[in-house]
Order: structure tokens, then sequence, then C-alpha cells
């Protein structure tokens, strides 16, 4: 029998977007080791490397790390992988970069990617290789993933694609899913012949699936109906109160009194009820419909668990791509991860130098730059409000089923001041850096939190510094920290740490970070000191980079013979006798032991013994030597800390007052619009207002001008001409001509100039010729603001405001109505009516609509007339009028 046989073929939907990315490898997370791709020499240096790197992540409590990651993971496998410290680390430089890219991408996400419906089926897989039968909600979990997978992808291209820049920005995620095979083939599969909503196996899953199941609907219609009448009957004779219709052992029967049994002579009882009152007894009629209901259901059964069959082995041959795509997922999940728990630290993407402490010649550069860095496990307890909320809802069943990452980017708080911030500043040149100073200062912190900082910058994550860090990417991180003691195998403070030195110096190589704490501790000083010694040089052309802390002072001269030697102290406070946890670069410390046990309660009689010691065992010249000169270098150390601020405080200044010049200078565009804005509402209110009050003068005369006799016109005209003149006057714009300052004798007037002549009662007049000796006041115009400046200066005024008219205000007496007259009429009333009018006068010629034929012989008349100085044609306010002005 041939599985979905009836399966229609879909094709399956094509990519959303063609991405134009590389095709990347098929690569497991589990390949990302953190072990370069060359191999060791031998089999035992690299299963000793293997340990010895294992032991060093423990010590800088990586897995610690890696759990903190897992609380913004979105997948199972995620959460899974992180919580068991499995982190994948870059084998090479270029890997980690990738890893870095990644993290970067997803950083730059703009909404957060939803990974809900992704379940770790490989279990599922694993079982369907194995041969053993894939139930039906393991089949619905596979095509969840598979179509939860597809759509992941196209949020992916949909963020890539939407704004201009974002597919570059989105590649590393992109590259992740590119080209990845998300067996739509398979999921149609399932879908076809499995409904995941009800459970069940469809119909059309095969041909006898469907016969099977369409007979068996028949043969149950048939015996409900049998034993519906029976129970009927039952019912009828007083068998039962109620019809009633069970099963029991699989076969359909009736209820009936125990008393009543003769009402099913040939009945079989199959049941009784657990007071024995009521029997349930299977109809004589209905016993080869139970039968052939029995074999249907089993016939059902086996035609399902072959099409499950069938399913399981379609899974099981798709075994390598489905782990590739949970490898994947994961991958991607992780960087999302990485990059929000960068986010929630405040990180900074971190820059790997390949070339290492070889990579710059310069003096001044570094190979390891970076500028206030926290340990990230130190930073936790400041931000463990919102970590325990992120780990609450990440254990959560919503985490898995519905985290979509969305948490990840609302639980950010601000970088507290706790851990003290750490400073690294290691030359290009520098192999060997040796910190001393007192116990409990902060060297051990300070060396972890560089190795740490290292670990995490392979694994592509960002680290919480105050600046972009630079560091160069080591292929073996190993460290001697912590006591190795051990009573099973008989070793001793000291023999641990020189079995331990013994394999890191076999396994280290040129790309090596070697970080030791108190080197030759735990025997004789002097011994201790040469050994470490011999160490360090060894260490010295053999490793990239090698971190060692010590309370021998020895080993701080190496410097003085060796460029490659650095040296470094934690800073004391003298003042507070408390460490400020510190790093001062190039300086030596000292342990200061008297001080801390001062400080800690220790009897003063032992502190004053223990300083007789002192003194005795160092050279009071050399005591007073470092003494002075740690005080120098202090005094040093504040003042460029001072000035350090005040640079600081004054580029601050600075900037502000830059942004504020900046902001002001591009609103000066928004600015002048608004002004231009306010002016012209204000002159269009004003306008309006004028015209509202002309209009009220016209309306008044007008109204007097029907009650007034003829001998009170002329004062009537004027009394309405002096308002009028007052409501222009009052409404004048500030940019017109106004009247100089009558006795400015420094103004001469020139010819051409319009001036006012007091003598003549403030008459206009030009002048024609340059006067001798002027015997009435003149007042020349000038614009307002203008002040007492040179005459030649001043505007002239055009030929329009040369001569001054009468009010142009239509009365009785200078309007002529033209309407209704012929055209040749109209000439002669119109050429009358001008010669009729006196110089500079006005009038009004009303001509109307019409036709427009008075009106085409009035603009004739007016252009070719001698006497007419010039006209206006009609206005808003004068329809159906033109306005002649008489020279």
């Amino acid at each position: 029998m041939e599985l979905c046989k009836n399966f229609i073929t879909i094709r399956p939907p094509p990519l959303y977007l063609r991405s134009t990315l590389t095709p990347r490898p098929i690569k497991s997370t589990a390949s990302l080791s953190t072990f370069p791709t060359t191999p060791p020499d031998s089999t035992h240096r690299l299963s000793l490397a293997e340990s010895l790197q294992n032991e060093t992540l423990q010590t800088l409590e990586w897995p610690s790390v890696c759990k903190q990651v897992s609380a913004f993971t979105s997948t199972t496998m995620g959460f899974a992988t992180a919580q068991a410290g499995r982190l994948p680390l870059g084998r090479t430089p270029e890997e980690s970069r990738r890893l870095l890219d990644q993290t970067a991408a997803a950083a730059a996400l703009s909404r957060p990617l939803d990974f809900s419906g992704i379940e770790d089926v490989s279990d599922i897989v694993r079982i369907s290789v194995s041969g053993e039968l894939v139930t039906i909600s393991e089949l619905c979990a596979v095509k969840r993933t598979l179509r939860s997978a597809r759509e992941l992808y196209g949020q992916l291209e949909e963020l890539a694609f939407r704004d201009e820049g974002s597919s570059e920005r989105c590649a590393p995620l992109l590259e992740i899913l590119q080209r990845c095979n998300f067996l739509s083939g398979l999921e149609q599969k399932i879908g076809y012949c499995i409904d995941c909503n009800f459970s069940k196996v469809l119909d059309r899953a095969s041909e006898d699936l469907e016969i099977i199941r369409s007979e068996r609907k028949r043969n149950k219609e048939r015996l409900d109906s049998l034993l519906k009448k029976v129970s009927a009957l039952i019912f009828q004779g007083g068998g039962i109160d109620r019809p009633l219709i069970t099963k029991r052992r699989s076969r359909m029967c009736v209820g009936i009194r125990a008393s009543h049994r003769s009402l099913l002579p040939d009945g079989i009882v199959l049941n009784m009820s657990s007071s024995g009152a009521t029997y349930f007894m299977e109809p004589k009629d209905a016993v080869e419909l139970n039968n052939l209901e029995v074999r249907l259901s089993n016939s059902e059964k086996v035609e399902e668990q072959v099409i499950l069959s069938l399913l399981s082995s379609v899974v099981a041959d798709s075994e390598t791509e489905i782990n590739d795509l949970l490898d994947r997922i994961l991958e991607l999940d992780l960087a999302v991860a990485r990059a929000a728990h960068g986010r929630w630290m405040h990180g900074v993407c971190p820059i790997l130098s390949s070339e290492g402490f070889e990579s710059s010649k310069t003096e001044s550069s570094f190979a390891i730059d970076i500028e206030a860095i926290q340990h990230p496990l130190l930073l936790e307890s400041s931000l463990r409000n919102s970590l325990d909320t992120i780990e609450s809802k990440s254990r959560s069943p919503e985490h898995v089923n519905e985290g979509n990452g969305a948490m990840k980017f609302d639980v950010f708080s601000r970088l507290s001041d706790f851990p003290v911030p750490v400073h690294f500043k290691i030359g290009c040149g520098t192999r060997v850096l040796v910190i001393s100073g007192p116990n409990s200062g902060g060297k051990t912190a300070s060396m972890k939190t560089l190795g740490l900082a290292s670990v995490m910058s392979k694994a592509g994550m960002y680290l919480p510094t105050k600046k972009q860090p630079t560091l160069p990417w080591f292929d073996f991180i190993l460290a001697d920290i912590g006591d190795h003691q051990s009573l099973e195998q008989n070793l001793s403070t000291f023999s641990g740490h020189i079995k331990q030195l013994c394999k890191i110096l076999e396994v280290a190589s040129k790309e090596s970070l070697v970080l030791i704490d108190e080197i030759g501790c735990g025997t004789d000083p002097s011994e201790g000191v040469a050994l470490s010694a011999s160490i360090l040089q060894y260490l010295k052309s053999r490793v990239n980079l090698a971190v060692v802390t010590t309370h021998y002072a020895d080993l701080s001269r190496l410097k003085e013979t060796d460029a490659r030697f650095e040296n470094a102290a934690m800073e004391f406070s003298l003042e507070t006798l408390q460490p400020t946890y510190q790093i001062l670069w190039g300086s030596r410390g000292e342990s200061n032991a008297l001080s801390i046990a001062k400080t800690i309660g220790f009897d003063e009689k032992i502190i004053e013994h223990a300083q007789v010691w002192v003194e005795k065992l160092m050279p009071e010249k050399q005591q007073m030597r470092q003494s002075l000169l740690y005080q120098s270098l202090m005094n040093e150390k504040n003042r460029l800390e001072n000035q350090a601020m005040r640079a600081a405080s004054l580029h601050s200044d600075i900037m502000k007052l830059y942004h504020e010049i900046r902001d002001e200078a591009e609103d000066l565009d928004g600015r002048e619009a608004a002004l231009m804005t306010t002016e012209t509402q204000k002159v269009q209110r004003e306008t309006k207002a004028a015209k509202s009050q002309m209009e009220t003068v016209l309306q008044q005369f007008e109204n007097q001008l029907r009650t007034t006799g003829v001998d009170q016109v002329a004062s009537l005209v004027n009394e309405s001409e002096s308002a009028i003149a007052s409501i222009v006057e009052a409404h004048c714009p500030s940019d017109i001509f106004s009247i100089r300052e009558a006795g400015d004798s420094s103004y001469a007037p020139q010819i051409g100039d319009q001036v006012r002549v007091e003598g003549l009662g403030n008459k206009l007049a030009t002048v024609i010729e340059a006067p001798v000796a002027a015997k009435s006041s003149v007042l020349p115009l000038k614009r307002k603001g203008q002040g007492n400046r040179d005459s030649r200066n001043i505007s002239k005024l055009s030929n329009e405001e040369e001569v001054s008219y009468a009010p142009a205000v239509p009365t009785s007496r200078n309007t002529v109505d033209l309407r209704g007259l012929r055209a040749e009429e109209a000439s002669n009333y119109l050429n009358s009516a001008i010669s009729s009018s006196g110089s500079k006068s006005v009038i009004f010629i009303i001509h109307g609509m019409g036709m427009g034929v008075i009106k085409e012989c009035v603009i004739q008349i007016l252009k070719n007339h001698p006497c007419i100085a010039k006209f206006e044609q009609e206005s808003p306010m004068n329809y159906g009028c033109t306005v002649a002005y008489i020279d």
C-alpha cells in the first residue's frame, strides 16, 4: 500500500527575495570548538590542551557568563546550550569576527525575531532513525518547526530589504539560513496526512483508510439505528427508566433492568452495574454489526500505524537536513541572545587583531586597549533585578513556545559604578606583564577580567566597556589561578602550581594568552623568585602575552633589562588605607601588608614589631626613595586627572555652544518664514481694518449727502476727505517716506529731490535748480530710520507719486454715469466732463458691465485724451467703473 497515494503535489513557495550572498557551507555549531584548525603535534598534546582549556574556562567562570546569555535565548535548544556553558568559540580569528558580525547584525535589527513554533525535534529524528514509530503529536512538532523556520527566514528577508542599507547589515544573519533546505515537501506531506488541530490521521492519507472509515461509518449508522429501536421497545415495556445505549467490552449494547431481561430473550449480557440491578445486553441482531465494527476498527488502527510508520521513515530519511536546520536556527538564536546580552550590559563590540602584538610599529599604539571594562559577573549584581525578571520569563513555558525575544530590548538599566572599571593599556612590544600590589587589591580579579574578555571576544560577545576595545585573538587562554593542592595526589600548594605550569608551558603557542596568579608562591622566597624569573624569561619568546601577579619586587625589575617586560601596580590609597582597584601602568606596587593588617584589626604591638623587622630588612635610603617615588607618581597622576577633567569640561562647554549656534543657524529659514507669516497677517488685518473704516466714512458721507443742502456739500466733502486722510495716515506702512525733522541745517536739496515747502503750506515740490539761499524752510522726504544722511541716499518718488491728486472718493460731482447711452453720446458726454473738470482732479466713469462697448469707448478716450495723466480700470472696489486722473 502506497502512502498518501492521493497526495496532491504542491509546488514549494518561492523565496520572498533572492539573496546575492555567497552560499555558506553547512556547518554545525558543534564544530566551533575552542581549538585551532591546525592539529597539535600529538594526540597527547591535543588531549592536554583540551583539558587545560576546559579548566581555564571553569576558572574564569565562563559557564556563569553563558548562563547569563541563556536568559536571552528564545528556543529550548539555545537555552540548553547556554545553560550548559557551550556557547561556541571561534577556532580562528575569522570565525570569531564572523560571530561578532552576527552579534552586531542582531543588535541592529529594527524589531525582534519571532522564534515561536520552533522546537528541538532532534530526539524525534533520532527515534525515527532507530526505527521506532513516531506519534502524531511528534510529527506535528516536526511540521511546526519546519514551517516556523521558513517563516523565520522570511522575517529576516523582510527586515533586510525593507530599508536602504538594511540588506548589508542583515547579511551575517541571512547567511546563516541562506540556501537552507526547509523541507517544504515533508511539511506538506505531514499536513496532508495529519490534522494537527485534532491530532488525527486524515481520511485522505490513503485510499484504504478512506474506504475503511467509509464502511465503518455506514455500519455504525445501522448499528445505532438498531439499538435505538431496541432501547425504545425496552423503555415502552418498562424495562428501563429512559432509553440507554452504551459501550461495554468494545461492543455497543443497551441497558435493561435485570428483572426485565426477558424482553431480550436472545440477548448477550456483556456487563452489569455495580448494584446488579441493570444489565448491559447486546441484542441478537446487533452481534454481527458489532463484530464488523470491531474488525473495521482494528483495520483502521493498523492502517493508521502504517501511515505513521511511513511518515516516520520519511523523517528518518531527512535526518541530515533537519539536524542541519536545527543547528542553523540554534546559531541564529545564540546570535540574537548575544546581542541582547550585550545591550543589557551596555556592551561595545571589540576589535580583534589577528596579528597580535606585532601588528603595529609605533610606540604609542597598544595591542590591548580596553577602557573601563567591568567584570560581567560582578556587574550582574547591579543589574540583578532586571536579570531575575528575565530568568523567570526564560524558564516559563511561554518563553519557549512564544518567546520572540521582545523582552531583550526593554530591561536595560543604567551602568552602575560597581564593579570598579579597570583599564588595560598594553603596548605592542610587551610579552610579559607583571602586576604587583597589595593583597585584596584586585590583582587576580583584574587578570581574570582580561582573560574573560578574551574568551568573550572569541565567542562573538560584546564587552562591558566605555569605548570600543581592541585586543588580539588568542588560540589558547591558559590559566594557573587558585590553589591546586590535593591530598589524594599528595600535592602541596607549590607542587600543584608547578605541575599546572608545566602543562601550560607544554601546550602554549605563539598565539596563546597565559595567566599566572601568585607565581612562585608557596616555597622559599629566594628560590621562588629565581624559578619565577626563569619561567618568565622562557615565556617571553614563546607566547603572545603572559600576565602574572606577584609580591616579589625582584620580578618587577626585569623590565630594566628587557623591553618585552612591563610592570603594573594596583593602586593603594595611603589616606584611606584601602585599595582603589585601579591599575597604575608602568609602576611597581608595594604589598602594604602591614597597612592592610592594621585596618583588619591586628594588635598594634604586632604591627609595631613587624615594622621594626621591615626596617631591618629594607635599607632606609631605599625605603625613602620608594616612598618619594610613589608619592611623586601619585601627585603626577592627580595632576593629569585634574587636567583631563578641565579639558573634558571645556570640551563639553564648547560642544554645547557649538550645538546651540548650529541649531539657531539651522532654524533661520523657519524663523524667517514664521516672521513673514506674522507680518503678512498683521498687514492683512490692518488693511481689512482700514478698508472697513473707509467704507464706514463713505457710508456716512452718502447718508449725510441725501439730507444736506447744496451749500454744505463742500464742507461735508472736506470732512470726509480729512477722515479718510487720517485713516490712511494711521495705517501708513513703516517703510514709506516721512518728513525729516525741521531745522536740520545739514541738508542741502539737490536737483530732482522731492521736498515740501513750509512757506507754501507744506506743498510738494521738485527741485529743478540748486538754491543759493532758501527763503522758506525746506523739509526733504526721507525713509523712516534713515536719520540725517546725505540727500543723495534718499530714494526718489516714482512718477505716479510726484503729483498729489484729490482724494479718490466718488461723489455726485466727480461721477460720470454713461450707462444707457450710445457710444457716440457717451463719448461726447465724457469729453465734456473731462474738459469741465479742474486740474489735479479725479473723476469716476461708470460704464457698467454690459457688452463692454461703452467700456471700450471710455478706454480709448482716456488713452488718447491729452488731459488724462493716468486711469485705473475697474477693481474689486469699483465694478463697472474706471477712475481717471486729470493732469
